[in-house]
């Protein structure tokens, strides 16, 4: 079980310490990791940005933990916004990543009114391909090569969810409920 909560400045350094991870290094495609300081530079400006960020928490437990980061990245002249999340290691293959990509949409979708949310993916990352889809996103096209997996070079998966289509439970909808 868990929940979405406010982005902390707080939580810089746990934060961090998650991008740090040599998976999400490969997931992500990036090729280098960065400075504590640098990072704590891009957390004073990702508060003040338009960007909606949430800390993800474990409920599991007696108490919230923050396990992770869930992102919508705008663009609201279009109501669309590109959707990031990144898990710790250690709150992978327990459902969590799942039930916080729900919440981030029902969120998108019911409170900020967007009509679609897209992500891309690596192709070879399959746990995450699949993940995406089962909390209800689609293939809408490839960027041909234009990532890097282990090394090699591969293809971007894109894949989108539409407001129309949201089928996941609704916490939002449960306030307004008779």
């Amino acid at each position: 079980m868990c929940a979405l909560g406010p982005y902390r400045p707080d939580l810089v350094e746990t934060y961090w310490r998650w991008e740090q991870d040599p998976s999400l290094l490969v997931g992500y495609g990036r090729q280098s990791p960065e400075s504590l300081e640098a990072r704590t530079e891009g957390m004073a400006h990702q508060l003040r940005g338009e960007n909606i960020r949430f800390t993800v928490y474990d409920l599991t437990g007696d108490s919230p933990v923050p396990v992770g980061v869930s992102t919508l990245l705008p663009d609201q002249g279009v109501r669309t916004a590109e959707f990031v999340i990144m898990l710790a290691s250690e709150a992978r293959g327990r459902g969590l990543g799942h039930e916080a990509t729900l919440l981030t949409l029902d969120y998108a979708f019911h409170v900020t009114n967007l009509r679609m949310v897209w992500l891309k993916v690596l192709a070879p990352n399959v746990a995450g391909v699949n993940a995406y889809a089962k909390a209800g996103f689609q293939k809408a096209g490839t960027l041909r090569q234009s990532g890097y997996w282990l090394g090699q070079v591969c293809d971007e998966i894109i894949m989108d969810a539409v407001a129309s289509e949201f089928r996941g439970p609704s916490a939002v909808r449960k306030l307004f409920a008779p």
